[in-house]
């Protein structure tokens, strides 16, 4: 079993695209797996006749024999599936099984009541969010954005901007006044694994992108030497590929650090879970016109809730603060992102 994510600890064989006795050459695409963060299909290393050791529907750990290519003969063509392993599925998308009808009294109160399994990406998502809660020590802190000058400037892009033009959203200011503050502050670009501390020579941002049923973060690699324009071709291809199912183990991998953005649902602000092991999670909230004091007068301003949650092994409430300060500043001097 190929590791295909950095978080990936084992993997299902959703179908083998070749049979059992076929010849197979370097390079083919050989077996469709499921991640902890897609489904695709795992390319042959080698040429040879392929015997089939596990089947499909097999969960498996990390390095566990799933198939030989020109091995041993004697090893048998097609060993009985995993304890651990699911229910056969028949296509990539993993679907979940049908539903099933409970039965017993608990029915005339409620109805009827229907259970349905989650699918193994979804059973991944939930162990990673409980282990965080249950293991990482983090604290949050808020604060208020003023975007008024950043919505301003991207209503006149979108007016003086040709037909077709992408205009950088608030999400991608966001990422880069994100990278550009973790420059500054090297030690929120790591993470806190085995007892030790892990420092990153690049500044990765993983944004958060619901898919159906499934919540992936797929990652921006090295967002603070990319422009804003560059930000917003690669986020809005990623956000694509995670909607219709064909994002890849790298591009959900490597990430530093992580953006969740709610405010498109009208969410003024919430407490994301951290992405172990990073250092920190900033949650974004939605852009609305709201009173404020500007310059001693109370005027109807674009208010933005940024909410960082962190990891007090990594960073303490200063280190935080700095850092969560710092993306404001950036944020409410958007041409300062423009390079």
């Amino acid at each position: 079993m190929p590791r295909l994510s950095d978080s990936m600890e084992e993997g299902t064989i959703v179908r083998w695209l070749k049979r059992n006795g076929d010849e197979v050459v370097r390079g083919e695409e050989l077996v469709e797996i499921e991640t902890d963060k897609a489904t695709l299909a795992y390319e042959s290393d080698t040429a040879g006749t392929l015997q089939i050791t596990a089947q499909e529907g097999a969960t498996l750990p990390v390095g566990a024999r799933i198939a030989l290519i020109g091995g041993d003969d004697s090893v048998p063509s097609a060993a009985p599936a995993a304890a651990t392993a699911v229910a056969e599925v028949e296509s990539p998308a993993a679907a979940a099984p049908p539903a099933k009808t409970a039965s017993g009294d608990e029915i005339s109160g409620r109805g009827t009541v229907t259970t349905t399994e989650p699918t193994r990406t979804q059973t991944l998502i939930a162990r990673r969010m409980a282990e965080s809660r249950a293991t990482v020590p983090s604290f949050t802190l808020q604060i208020s954005v003023d975007m008024t000058t950043a919505t301003t400037l991207r209503a006149e892009a979108k007016a003086t901007g040709g037909e077709g033009q992408a205009v950088p959203t608030i999400n991608d200011m966001v990422i880069k006044a994100s990278a550009l503050a973790l420059r500054e502050q090297p030690q929120a670009n790591g993470a806190w694994r085995d007892g030790k501390f892990e420092h990153y020579s690049r500044i990765n941002i993983g944004v958060a992108v619901a898919g159906p049923g499934t919540l992936v973060a797929a990652t921006v690699f090295d967002a603070d030497a990319k422009t804003l324009a560059e930000i917003s071709a690669e986020t809005g291809e990623l956000a694509e590929r995670v909607r219709s199912g064909t994002i890849t183990p790298p591009q959900t991998s490597g990430g530093t650090f992580t953006v969740s953005n709610l405010g498109m649902f009208g969410v003024r602000s919430f407490e994301a879970v951290i992405n172990t092991p990073q250092a920190a999670i900033l949650a974004v909230g939605a852009v609305e016109q709201r009173a404020a004091v500007h310059e001693g007068e109370i005027e109807a301003r674009m208010l933005m809730e940024l909410t960082l949650s962190c990891d007090h092994r990594i960073l303490y409430g200063a280190d935080g603060a700095k850092l969560l300060a710092r993306i404001k500043v950036l944020l409410e001097a958007p041409l300062s992102l423009a390079s």
